[in-house]
């Protein structure tokens, strides 16, 4: 361990919190050729993360105090905190602080509200200290083989980790899944809508298959089979991938497939959530990313949702199609349409942040550093870094010639599919919710007209008219004259 001896080699880069994640991170760092300072709060764990570095250990040096890890980075010294998002991150800047020197950096990897990185941000400006906030997506194989990372912080800042970051990157045709996003929190910002926009994907899929499962009466390996022909195609991504995969496998102890021995009960970490409460403070429309959310809670209510179906019992599912091939073709282009929505969303939400923020956020540059390494990487994002790259300031995705044309095609087998779940009982809230949102958008005529008269009969909120004349209240007379007959 080290000891403070100043002969050593001083790392490039210091990493604290050796979980998971972050021992995957940090034997990246090290086998991508940089070398890393590492620090545990429980020395054992570094001594045993050492142990087990095999190889690599030529490329670390272990820490046991505070001090000789930072003594162990070269200045100005970047340091990745690898702990659980919150109070912890704070409580271990607080601790590192007093070690620190003019135009040290310390780096939040995990999953941080934008808003706290911002905070964490502030704080620092006048301390000669720095912060990065870094959305690292891939999960624990990411980390280990090369995650797509999103950075926000100074530019200067980024500079001094640029070369580490770029070379622990996944790569996508040698192009490094890595970028310099924009200033405080634009990184974090840009973590949490992929992890929304991921929680609409695994929705979207999530009812495609209870189509298939309760609809279709299809098996979990049937199930794999339609998965694994659509990953050829359009659809291919690293979630239909791992989907197929997942339906395959069996219960070693059973022998069952595994998919049909888990309890229906999704968890969720928060990101998913905050991606809607952003969405909604911008007033931007999200619907397939908060329909997945609001999923995700009727999932984890699973007493009461047995007790409601003792009840009222399930609706008779409606005859399967005739052609079930040509149905489940249509089940493939409804779901390139729903997808097609909720990315449009997560990036509308993105665009608006943007200018909320001052972030300047390179539209096409997000869409290519998710391209590998993440969890929503797809063939898909090669058509979204196309066309913002034609026009990074569009309104919205689906306009969009390429999209456009996407939506135009997909549009009648995404009304086939969400009629025929509804009529079935077939609970498919972001496929229908997406459809939703393609039918407001397009329509040049609503009937927000009657919500603002409503609006003005009881509150006097007023209007403007569609012929322009400037009378903005209605002649409804004293709203109130209701309740007093």
């Amino acid at each position: 361990m080290q000891n403070g001896d100043t002969s050593v080699e001083q790392a490039e880069i210091g990493l604290i919190g050796l979980g998971v994640m972050g021992s995957n991170l940090a034997l990246n760092i090290a086998e991508k050729g940089n070398k890393i300072a590492v620090f545990n709060r429980t020395p054992e764990a570094t001594k045993k993360f050492y142990a087990d570095a095999s190889e690599l250990q030529g490329q670390i040096i272990p820490c046991e105090t505070i001090e000789d890890f930072v003594a162990a980075i070269r200045p100005p010294r970047p340091i990745i905190i690898m702990i659980k998002a919150g109070d912890p991150v704070d409580q271990q800047m607080e601790i590192l602080k007093p070690y620190l020197e003019n135009g040290d950096i310390m780096i939040d990897a995990g999953n941080a509200n934008f808003r706290d990185t911002i905070r964490r941000f502030d704080t620092l400006k006048d301390s000669g200290l720095t912060f990065i906030g870094m959305g690292v997506s891939g999960g624990e194989e990411g980390a280990r083989h090369g995650p797509s990372i999103m950075v926000g912080g100074t530019e200067e800042s980024w500079k001094r980790v640029e070369k580490v970051l770029t070379s622990i990157s996944a790569k996508y045709d040698n192009d490094p899944c890595v970028a310099w996003l924009g200033n405080d929190g634009a990184g974090h910002f840009v973590k949490t809508i992929h992890n929304g926009i991921e929680y609409a994907d695994m929705q979207m899929i999530a009812e495609i298959y209870g189509i298939l499962r309760d609809g279709l009466k299809l098996s979990a390996g049937e199930i794999a089979d339609v998965f694994g022909t659509w990953n050829k195609g359009r659809l291919n991504s690293y979630l239909i991938e791992i989907t197929e995969k997942v339906l395959r496998a069996a219960d070693p102890v059973t022998g069952k497939p595994m998919v049909d021995l888990i309890l229906d009960k999704a968890g969720q970490k928060g990101t998913g959530k905050w991606s809607v409460i952003e969405a909604q403070n911008m007033g931007v429309a999200a619907t397939a990313i908060e329909a997945a959310v609001a999923a995700r809670i009727l999932s984890s209510q699973k007493d009461e949702r047995e007790a409601a179906e003792k009840i009222f019992g399930v609706p008779k599912a409606l005859a399967a199609p005739a052609d079930k091939q040509a149905f489940i073709d249509d089940l493939e282009n409804a779901l390139l349409a729903a997808k097609i929505g909720a990315y449009a969303q997560g990036f509308a939400v993105m665009a608006a942040a943007s200018k909320e923020f001052n972030w300047d956020l390179p539209m096409p540059t997000i869409a290519r550093i998710w391209r590998a390494g993440c969890i929503i990487r797809s063939q898909f994002l090669d058509e979204i870094t196309s066309a913002f790259t034609k026009d990074p300031h569009v309104a919205n995705l689906i306009v969009t010639p390429a999209f456009s044309k996407m939506v135009q095609d997909t549009d009648a087998p995404l009304r086939h599919v969400v009629s025929h779940a509804i009529l079935s009982g077939l609970p498919v809230p972001a496929l229908a919710s997406a459809l939703g949102y393609f039918d407001a958008y397009r329509r040049g005529r609503g009937t927000a007209n009657l919500i603002q008269a409503q609006r003005d009969f009881f509150g006097a909120h007023g209007f403007e008219r569609t012929d322009g004349v400037d009378k903005p209240h209605g002649p409804w007379g004293s709203g109130l004259d209701i309740f007093s007959k």
